[in-house]
């Protein structure tokens, strides 16, 4: 008889507790102008922060599209189920939830270009 396989299970609060230990750019950290690119493991993209809730965004399934660029909101990162992290804007390892629902592949890299430094 086998015996039974390890259950890796997390909790939600451990998966928050987790991804706080990630490398991330928070809403919060953000001034309108400041110019966010992110690259998933399958496309790039680039954010323009508006100073309210939106953001310009291009880049990846907005390109594909033909929608680039497209004013949209963020609503946060997603480990790929319902759970969200709401404060964030891109978190290594994570997924990026737009506000028209599109849920990125995971994020792999973060720069983030302030305002203040664009021409």
């Amino acid at each position: 008889m086998r015996s039974p396989q390890p259950r890796l299970a997390a909790s939600l609060s451990s998966l928050a507790v987790h991804a706080d230990t990630l490398a991330s750019v928070r809403k919060a950290d953000l001034q309108a102008g400041d110019m966010v690119c992110i690259k998933t493991r399958n496309s790039t993209y680039t954010l323009r922060f508006l100073g309210t809730r939106n953001y310009i965004v291009s880049g990846g399934w907005f390109n594909r599209k033909g929608l680039a660029p497209m004013v949209t909101t963020v609503a946060g990162c997603t480990w790929g189920g319902s759970a969200i992290k709401i404060d964030v804007i891109a978190v290594c390892g994570l997924r990026i939830e737009f506000g028209n629902r599109l849920i990125t592949s995971p994020v792999h890299k973060i720069f983030v270009l302030p305002r203040w430094i664009q021409n």
